[in-house]
């Protein structure tokens, strides 16, 4: 059985998604329940980004240890 292979999104999509999720919570027209699961998705795409900018951070540092 194959796995599924994770979607890959921008740094600019995550964060418009972040907005977007972020937009519902303070309009505060979810139930309890969604806002939960807003929240939790709001959280793991937070982790995301910062695993990302932490990626792209050692990168640069390579690049200027090397030039």
């Amino acid at each position: 059985m194959a796995a599924k292979k994770k979607e890959e999104k921008s740094i600019e999509q995550m964060f418009a998604e972040l907005e977007e999720i972020t937009q519902s919570l303070e309009a505060g027209e979810l139930s309890l329940s969604d806002s939960f699961t807003q929240y939790q998705k709001g959280m793991l795409l937070l982790k995301e980004c910062g695993e990302t900018l932490d990626f792209v951070e050692k990168q640069i540092q390579v690049l200027e240890e090397e030039g």
